[in-house]
């Protein structure tokens, strides 16, 4: 049976990098405790957790799926010190030493025909060579085909980097849909999510918006592919943002608009 480190804290970020948790820590996630009365000063991003495996690196945190051998997601703060025009050597990806499960090995990608695709991208974390290096954990990747990796996701992950620009920092929370019946692949049964998803959320808590994208490449606006987070949830299972005051959420997440957002 697994064990878990029962911790008690209060997250105080200004960005993903100011956790008041050792790095390395595995948490229940229904044990983090915030002020949430305010989006700028002591906020807690993290989605809910359905296998309550959570574990926190430097600069993001993961709930792991050892069913479907992938976080269920990644959520992370992003924001112009992470994006900085450097070129850092790609390292080999690894097993991440976090989970208690044992997170998959990288061989089961191997002739697969699926990318090992970053859930937080390696483009997210340029802020140093450390904060790159942690996004290749085997935690941290789904397959995804590899039009699809290096197409739609690809201007969807480029759009997000923008909008972290230009919004002054947004929250980022992304994953597979993990679901029964999925394709699997290697000798440990990794799913194939049939959809990824990314649920942004402004630093300043003034917009909201939700992605769902069907694992095909596309060619179609991003635009098209914007939802309710609500349908997000509804397919996950998982609670985005808990910790906002319940009527902006509950606004935010209804609406499948992208007013706000520039395309």
């Amino acid at each position: 049976m697994k064990r878990f480190i029962y911790l008690l804290i209060v997250v105080s970020v200004f960005s993903c990098k100011e956790f008041n948790i050792d790095e390395g820590t595995s948490i229940k996630k229904n044990e983090v405790s915030v002020d949430k009365s305010v989006i700028s000063g002591d906020f807690d991003f993290l989605p809910t957790s359905t296998t309550n495996d959570v574990y926190k690196r430097n600069t993001y945190v993961f709930s792991y799926s050892e069913e479907h051998e992938q976080s269920e997601w990644v959520a992370y703060y992003l924001d112009s010190e992470d994006v900085k025009a450097t070129n850092f050597d790609r390292p080999f990806f690894e097993q991440d030493p976090l989970v208690e499960s044992v997170s998959a090995d990288w061989r089961n990608y191997k002739n697969s025909g699926y990318d090992k695709g970053h859930l937080c991208p390696a483009g997210d974390r340029k802020g140093s060579f450390d904060e790159y290096n942690e996004t290749f954990f085997t935690s941290n990747i789904s397959p995804q085909e590899h039009d699809f990796n290096s197409g739609v996701w690809n201007r969807l992950e480029e759009k997000v980097r923008y909008w972290a620009v230009k919004s002054d920092g947004l929250y980022v929370v992304t994953g597979g849909v993990l679901s029964d019946n999925l394709k699997t692949i290697g000798k440990e049964d990794v799913s194939v999510p049939n959809y990824f998803y990314k649920v942004l959320l402004s630093k300043d808590g003034s917009k909201m918006i939700g992605f769902l994208v069907p694992h095909e490449n596309s060619n179609q606006p991003l635009y098209e592919f914007v939802v309710s987070v609500d349908e997000i949830e509804k397919m996950t299972g998982i609670d985005f943002y808990p910790k906002l005051e319940d009527t902006i959420e509950n606004q935010f997440e209804s609406k499948s608009d992208y007013k706000g957002w520039s395309f």
